[in-house]
């Protein structure tokens, strides 16, 4: 017989018996029609217990009949107890699904090739180094002459490709009033070709649309945005849109599978690096990301030496030309080194900003995980110590212990199969809800989350890891049992309980050092969203302008009149860029003549009457004034004058900041404010410059500017269409880009503090709730098991407090235990995150005691119902028992 015909025997048993019997029925019907008795024949023949049994091993393969029969007898006690096997299979769900989301994060953010050819071989540009004022920087990319002339270096060795971050650009497909929003990425023209990707339609970019200065307004849009912004039509290759002042056309559409290099964002729109006239010839601006792909066979090493060269040879040269930075500051320059990191699966900031987030909220999910599966391995082995005179009879009949230990796996693994499904399903809702909290509605986050073999090998190990973490110690259990001693009454009920207070221990550590961390995150965003910012956000909308003329000289004053006249519009002023919008512009200065300080101070262009529109305080002196952009007027804040002046009030006094030309530029104080969070509100306030907006500390011209709108209203944004439709009709050699509100600004700052906050407070009360009902479950059980000697105990005079202590002393030391053990676990977690922290540290005693606080208050909770009901026990029912 066929091994596969065995397999299937297996799963058609009642089929195979009636076969047996009809054969044996056979057999006896040919010794009867022999004349021989049909009595003695079946004497001869055997019983038909027998040949079942003899026959049933020779048609199936013995270990999978067993394995089978194993599983539906565990179905069927899991179906017996219905309500403790859906609290099993739900809390490993949570536990289950949490890992997996977890996972389908990270392997879209980090692990998930770039669908190009030889991803393995491709690297990235980084830049190790320091600032003039010695703090540590990284930074990953370089301006476009620098980046020419290291490919050409290594041109022959390996191929070099600028790709500019991704980012929001205002695109128009017919008239400015129809502007909408695009995701578009400069890159170099033989990008396409070293990756190795074919158009869907048209053809891509090439080396000769990359070689003169604005002269090639090519585009290749994007799959995904030819499918959402066109529904696939064909008609879309010949199609122009304007961006800034340049016309584009479409001359293609990238392969399906090409989403960009950088996780967390998808390129719309591809254009020639060489379309960006001013960055092409910026040799201080940086701008691009290079990347690095080399040819087969060629050690990596090598070529970044040689570009390491290039690179240190063209920025010395730069530096010959700073003459408004201190030569003491340039000795040695430059500092940092070239490295080259594995870009195999995409560089983005959002791998940078996410790499300790994530790995953080991977331990708590998995502690998470471990908690829930101490609990089912807990309530598995209260059902087999409940089952135990079953087991002795099994062993007793000739069952062999492997097979008792092979039926309770067989039970835990329906559990865990069960847990992982509706896990999958809560994975597969999870991780792209987790995204959309990390981005906001105007810059979504971008990831794919692909299916690949790692995310189900990662499913499937979940799937065998949780039946062994919880099933093993049971079905070991269940294998010693010793046969007399269970039949007579079971073994020391003390050695069982032993084992789930161990548990209990682990469970208590686990859910401690949970509670610990989430307790320092959402104290972190408590106070981060606390900070004071220095300035009113509520109700300050946004509208970033743009010149389209750049020779275009326009008065403001007009338009800031008519905007301030619209309903709904309290105040209005200019800024060149939002406070907290991610910009700055840092200088350093000379006080009085002195030598320039280390010490760089942040400057900002304002119009009369910003610091009234953002509500802030005015300290001493005058606000700005319009015939002060002439008199090199400026405002400093609170952090300005503690720098330089010892805090003392600064007006009236003067500095200088020396320009790219060498020439100095005076600027007299005439007022000074309250310190304002500029960049960033995680940084401390630092020194900053306010000085009228149509001249930078250089004193050279700008081309945008945001307008500042403070509304009445509660909503600000309900204003945007008027305020865009006022600013274009009034001024029409500006165009509105960007609108957004103040309050959008300041939240986008915590975002990350927000999720983990949210996450870890989740699985704080999840593990929190996991461990209670674990705790719960085991005194209970050991309630039930010391009835009778609670009942002799009480009827001997015990009171209240002694029977508490009975049934609580063991079980509250191992909690003790655990929390002192998770104590430890938590102070070492609180080391690695420390760098997520803000204004709390892991070593207080106030974080330390909040957790254990909860956690006492869960485990009195738990402990109650346990305790009611030993103090409820009869002890003249007990005693008759007896």
């Amino acid at each position: 017989m066929s091994v596969w015909t065995r397999i299937v025997n297996v799963f058609r048993s009642d089929r195979v018996n009636c076969e047996i019997a009809e054969e044996f029925e056979t057999h006896i019907e040919e010794a009867v029609a022999a004349g021989r008795n049909e009595r003695e024949a079946r004497r001869a023949l055997g019983t038909y217990v027998r040949h079942r049994k003899e026959g049933h091993q020779v048609r199936v393969i013995g270990w999978l009949d067993s394995l089978r029969a194993d599983a539906i007898f565990g179905w069927r006690q899991l179906w017996k107890h219905k309500t403790t096997s859906v609290a099993a299979v739900l809390s490993l769900a949570l536990g289950i699904g949490a890992c997996g989301a977890a996972f389908r994060l990270v392997n879209a953010l980090f692990l998930r090739p770039l669908p190009i050819q030889n991803s393995e071989r491709l690297y990235a540009v980084r830049l190790d180094g320091v600032t003039f004022q010695g703090k540590p920087f990284i930074w990953d990319t370089m301006s476009y002459p620098v980046f020419m002339k290291m490919r050409a270096a290594v041109a022959g060795q390996a191929e070099l490709i600028a790709m500019e971050p991704a980012h929001r650009n205002d695109i128009t497909f017919s008239s400015d009033a129809e502007m909408e929003k695009a995701y578009v990425q400069h890159v170099s023209g033989w990008m396409f070709a070293a990756f190795g990707l074919r158009p869907a339609l048209g053809r891509l970019l090439t080396e000769d649309d990359d070689r003169v200065q604005g002269a090639e307004p090519y585009a290749v849009i994007s799959y995904g945005y030819w499918s959402s912004r066109f529904g696939r039509d064909p008609g879309v290759i010949g199609k122009s849109f304007r961006m800034g002042d340049d016309l584009y056309r479409i001359v293609g559409v990238s392969d399906r599978g090409f989403t960009g290099t950088e996780p967390g964002k998808m390129p719309d729109v591809f254009v020639p690096t060489a379309m960006n006239v001013q960055g092409v010839r910026e040799a201080g601006d940086g701008w691009l990301r290079v990347f690095v792909l080399p040819r087969s066979g060629i050690a990596i090493e090598p070529v970044r030496q040689q570009m390491y060269a290039v690179y240190r040879a063209f920025e010395q040269e730069r530096a010959k030309a700073w003459t408004n930075i201190p030569k003491e500051l340039l000795i040695g320059y430059p500092r940092e080194k070239l490295l080259l990191r594995p870009a195999g699966t995409g560089v983005s900031q959002m791998q940078d900003d996410y790499r300790v987030p994530l790995t953080v909220l991977g331990l708590l999910v998995v502690l998470m995980l471990l908690i829930a599966c101490a609990n089912v391995a807990n309530l598995i082995a209260a059902r087999s110590s409940a089952r135990s005179r079953e087991m002795a009879l099994r062993i007793s009949i000739g069952s062999g212990r492997l097979r008792l230990a092979q039926m309770i796996l067989a039970e835990s693994a329906i559990l865990a199969g069960l847990a992982t499904v509706a896990g999958a399903l809560f994975a597969f809702w999870a991780a792209p809800f987790v995204v959309r909290s990390i981005g906001h509605a105007d810059d979504p986050v971008r990831l794919v989350f692909g299916g690949g073999w790692n995310v189900l090998a990662f499913g499937s190990f979940l799937a065998l890891g949780t039946t062994l973490l919880f099933g093993l110690g049971p079905a070991f259990r269940a294998s010693k049992i010793k046969p007399a001693s269970a039949l007579k009454g079971g073994d020391d009920p003390m050695a069982r309980r032993r084992g789930m207070y161990l548990v209990i221990g682990a469970q208590t550590a686990f859910c401690f050092v949970v509670l610990f961390l989430s307790f320092l995150f959402v104290t972190t965003f408590r106070r981060l969203s606390e900070r004071p910012l220095g300035f009113a956000p509520e109700r300050v909308l946004l509208l970033n302008t743009l010149k389209k003329d750049n020779k275009h000289v326009i008065d403001w004053q007009p338009l800031l009149e008519r905007i301030k006249a619209q309903p709904g519009v309290e105040l209005v002023a200019l800024e060149g860029w939002p406070l907290l919008g991610g910009m700055n512009d840092n200088e350093l200065i000379s006080m009085k003549g002195a030598p320039p300080t280390n010490v760089s101070s942040n400057f900002l262009g304002i119009s009369p009457g910003w610091i009234k529109t953002m509500k802030i305080a005015l300290l001493d002196g005058r606000d700005l004034q319009a015939e002060d952009a002439r008199a090199h007027a400026v405002l400093v804040n609170r952090a300005f004058a503690q720098q330089y002046f010892g805090g003392r009030d600064p007006v009236g006094q003067w500095f200088t900041t020396l320009g790219f030309n060498g020439t100095p530029d005076r600027h007299e104080i005439v007022g000074w404010v309250a310190d304002v969070a500029a960049k960033n509100v995680h940084e401390p306030m630092s020194p900053a410059v306010y000085l009228p907006l149509h001249t930078d500390a250089l004193g050279s011209s700008w081309d945008s500017a945001t307008l500042v709108v403070r509304t009445s209203v509660t909503d600000p944004s309900v204003l945007t269409a008027t305020l865009r439709h006022t600013v274009e009709q009034s001024e029409p050699e500006l165009r509105v880009g960007d609108v957004e509100t103040q309050m959008e600004l300041v939240r986008a700052q915590t975002i990350r503090e927000r999720l983990l906050a949210n996450l870890a407070a989740f699985f704080a009360v999840v593990a929190l709730l996991l461990a209670a009902v674990g705790l719960y479950g085991v005194l209970s059980y050991s309630v039930l098991q010391r009835e009778r000697e609670i009942g002799v105990r009480i009827a001997l005079g015990a009171r209240l407090g002694h029977v508490t202590r009975i049934v609580t002393a063991q079980i509250f030391a191992m909690v003790a235990t655990g929390a002192l053990a998770g104590c430890a676990l938590g102070l070492i977690a609180a080391r690695y995150v420390q760098s997520l922290l803000y204004g709390v540290k892991g070593s207080d005693p106030i974080t330390m005691a909040a957790p254990a606080l909860v956690l006492f208050a869960a485990v009195l909770l738990s402990a109650l119902p346990a305790v009611l009901r030993a103090t409820r026990i009869d002890p003249a029912t007990m005693l008759r028992a007896e």
